[in-house]
């Protein structure tokens, strides 16, 4: 049997949390997180220039920017289930130093001049791969490391700092490939890698031990079974996990088809100046979503801001695929950014508390699985037939009517279901 939903840690409801720039351990892990984003961010721009400017395929560039989801829907069960089953700290030190040594191998291998687009390809998918684990192990050493009352707080400020530097790294992306060529990007995206490990053995915080022993612990596809079985069984969790992916869906149709929506309904073509700030106007937005949310968290229960921000992010999707100017398109495309991303910290954070410590690797890498892994890619996918059969703004309306869909899921709780001590973030 499943255990039910526990508290992380029996002391965290006694215990006054300390505030989370007191804690060493939290700074340390937030610090890897940021400095492996920022070096990622970099890379993603950097990789796909490389393998454009080894091949000129577009179909090879395709496939780079493939990897970066796909890893979920192979690995994610499996890496979830090993995170649980092991010291989470030394699988998200060996998951970093593993992925050092990858990128690290593409300027090597260039200085010597013998890089291939086979390796490129390779190298993307395995560094995407790679960081499936480290994030599965992650989510359960947040709750360890801050503990259950504090758990909203640090995934605003993880996540909010991902968002930023993500924004950052991406506007200097283009000033470093020129100055230190797409290898050269790749090299210090290694390094990054490198320090992360280093921040991560630095913690002392004792590990979550609470799970089966080595003795008593199920056979592996019974432990990922598990871990379905207890998603499946909390009814605020599944249908959280199903908007999630819905969402996702309809965030992977814009995103895939903002370029095209901005020249052909904004009238903003690819070169314009103007399209940069389109996307940065969805991060931004979402940095303040992130942002927002443990404050909410604290008036209301996570399932009441599901049914709140669902319909919101419904609306703001409809009235961004109307827009016809990009004077009006900019605010409404940051407020949808800001909802959207809170819907999403909004569900990993309920997930985290709900979650007994044994089993957060299993489920929230399963919730992560269907929402990055097939949702956004399933959304791009979709949105690049329907542009392609009809016009942009029918591929976003489909994508705005997944998220309208995503919001009936939210009101088929039921009303007792919402707020509790959990959902509160302690």
């Amino acid at each position: 049997m499943t255990p039910p939903p526990s508290d992380i840690s029996d002391q965290d409801e006694e215990a006054k949390p300390q505030r989370l720039l007191h804690n060493r351990d939290f700074r340390l892990f937030w610090l890897s997180r940021v400095l492996s984003g920022a070096g990622s961010a970099v890379s993603y721009v950097a990789m796909p220039i490389l393998v454009y400017r080894e091949t000129g395929s577009p179909l090879l560039v395709s496939l780079v920017a493939a990897g970066e989801a796909m890893p979920y829907v192979f690995f994610g069960l499996l890496a979830g289930a090993l995170a649980d089953r092991m010291n989470r700290r030394r699988l998200m030190m060996a998951a970093d130093i593993l992925n050092a040594l990858c990128l690290a191998s593409i300027p090597l291998v260039a200085a010597f001049h013998y890089l291939t687009a086979a390796h490129i390809v390779i190298a993307a998918f395995l560094s995407s791969s790679l960081y499936v684990f480290f994030d599965a192990a992650g989510y359960g050493v947040v709750p360890t490391v801050v503990g259950k009352a504090q758990i909203p707080e640090a995934n605003s400020a993880i996540w909010g700092a991902e968002a930023t530097v993500r924004i950052v790294g991406t506007a200097m992306a283009g000033l470093l490939v020129a100055a230190l060529r797409p290898t050269g990007v790749l090299a210090l995206d290694a390094a990054t890698f490198l320090a992360s490990a280093l921040l991560i053995r630095a913690l002392t915080t004792p590990p979550d031990d609470s799970g089966p022993t080595a003795v008593d612990r199920p056979r592996f596809l019974e432990s990922i079974r598990e871990g379905l079985r207890f998603l499946w069984g909390q009814p605020e969790l599944k249908a959280m996990t199903v908007s999630g992916c819905l969402q996702s869906f309809a965030g992977g149709a814009f995103i895939g088809q903002l370029v095209i929506f901005a020249d052909r309904c904004l009238g903003i073509k690819e070169s314009d100046p103007r399209i940069g700030l389109m996307f940065t106007a969805w991060s931004v937005g979402g940095v303040l979503g992130s942002l927002a949310l443990p404050r909410l968290l604290r008036r209301v229960g996570a399932v009441q801001i599901m049914r709140v921000a669902l319909p919101a992010s419904t609306a703001l999707g409809l009235l961004t695929a109307l827009a016809s100017d990009w004077r009006l398109a900019l605010p409404t495309i940051a407020a949808w950014g800001t909802v959207y991303l809170m819907v999403i910290v909004n569900t990993v954070t309920y997930a985290q508390t709900v979650t007994p410590g044994p089993l957060q690797g299993r489920v929230n890498t399963t919730r992560r699985m269907l929402s990055s892994g097939v949702g956004a890619p399933a959304g791009a996918m979709a949105a690049g037939l329907v542009t392609a059969s009809f016009d942009v703004r029918a591929g976003l309306l489909m994508a705005v009517s997944a998220i309208a869909l995503s919001a009936v899921f939210a009101w088929t709780l039921p009303t007792s279901a919402a707020p509790s001590s959990a959902t509160r973030g302690g």
